[in-house]
């Protein structure tokens, strides 16, 4: 019986020249998805920093002082706590991936890579290096290869994309009045996003749940969760994104008009637009991009989101960072206890 193969790709029974100029069309393609690529993120850069530059030189000092003054403890504490559901959320991203990768690790360690990864790459930006570098350091310790690290990655990423294409196209389908006033577009040109959203995600769970039934990988041997697992990740992946933005919107300066649903549709998208321009933690396209949505007074706002970097991005990444460096001591500390032992048994023998 012939073994099914990828569309495209050359045959075994194809003489060396036919595989070698495949070869070459796909280095070609990836090169030329990597100038777009970075076009599009320099694109994205330039507005940003146009925007949120124009927006800085007509800042009132005094006026940002006062919207500091203005948050409120219980603002800050509700942002706390909604930060801790966001990162809460996160641990179950890993944990779907290592129930889809067979793996079987402790809840505490699993919580800890998480925690540091998200902490560490949301603030550096680059989540599959930095994000996988964590990662690997602390799962290839509890015996996971480097193949299932960087699987268990690209798997906990899909899960954050999912949440924030659901909760974008919930936004843009049951409140595209109050995302007009936004996006500029007519209500049914955004409900008409929505659906166009939703029939990708629902295209996505169609597709997943053909390769699951055929046994097949995206790519060599790596598979993606079949449809229970992806619902899983959508679920997980839409109360994490709610949660973050929950975050900032508790923040926002008493009075604002924009409401919740909408707003969670703003902060999608201007998380995925952080992304796509590959600047650490979205720093500066993310705030270009919610003080063009948001509207109203640029001092209260600004100070609302400079709250939640502290918040969300700064206190995560220091504790990260405390609690890589105590697992390592504790490691390091376990290793010369052993070996201490080892030395005093092979002594008294």
């Amino acid at each position: 019986m012939a073994h099914d193969q990828e569309p495209g790709a050359p045959s075994p029974e194809e003489p060396p020249s036919a595989v070698a100029g495949w070869v070459l069309t796909l280095r070609k393609r990836r090169e030329t998805l990597r100038r777009v690529g970075l076009g599009v993120s320099v694109l994205i850069i330039a507005v940003s920093t146009f925007i949120f530059g124009r927006t800085l030189l007509t800042i009132n000092p005094h006026s940002f002082e006062a919207a500091f003054a203005a948050t409120g403890a219980d603002q800050i504490a509700a942002s706390f706590g909604l930060a801790l559901v966001s990162y809460l959320a996160l641990t179950g991203y890993d944990g779907l991936a290592l129930r889809h990768l067979n793996a079987r690790v402790p809840y505490r360690l699993t919580a800890l890579a998480s925690f540091t990864s998200y902490a560490i790459s949301f603030t550096l930006g680059f989540p599959l290096v930095t994000g996988g570098a964590v990662r690997f350091w602390l799962y290839n310790a509890a015996g996971l290869s480097a193949g299932k690290v960087a699987s268990l990655t690209v798997v906990a990423g899909v899960t954050f994309w999912l949440g924030m294409g659901l909760v974008l196209a919930i936004g843009f389908l049951f409140d595209a009045e109050e995302i007009g006033s936004i996006s500029h577009l007519a209500n049914w040109i955004n409900q008409a996003i929505g659906l166009g959203l939703l029939a990708i995600l629902a295209t996505y769970l169609v597709w997943v749940t053909r390769l699951r039934r055929r046994g097949k990988g995206v790519f060599l041997n790596f598979k993606l969760p079949g449809p229970l697992l992806t619902l899983g990740q959508t679920a997980l992946g839409v109360i994490d994104v709610c949660a973050a933005a929950g975050a900032l919107y508790v923040l926002l300066p008493k009075g604002h008009a924009l409401g919740y649903l909408a707003f969670c549709a703003l902060y999608s998208f201007a998380a995925m637009l952080g992304i796509a321009s590959h600047s650490p933690g979205g720093l500066g396209v993310f705030e270009a991009t919610m003080l063009k949505g948001v509207g109203g007074a640029s001092e209260q706002l600004l100070a609302s989101l400079l709250l939640f970097r502290v918040i969300y991005y700064l206190i995560p990444f220091l504790l990260a960072l405390a609690f890589l460096g105590a697992n390592e001591a504790v490691r390091r500390w376990r290793s010369l206890r052993e070996a201490m032992e080892t030395t005093t048994f092979n002594g008294e023998d």
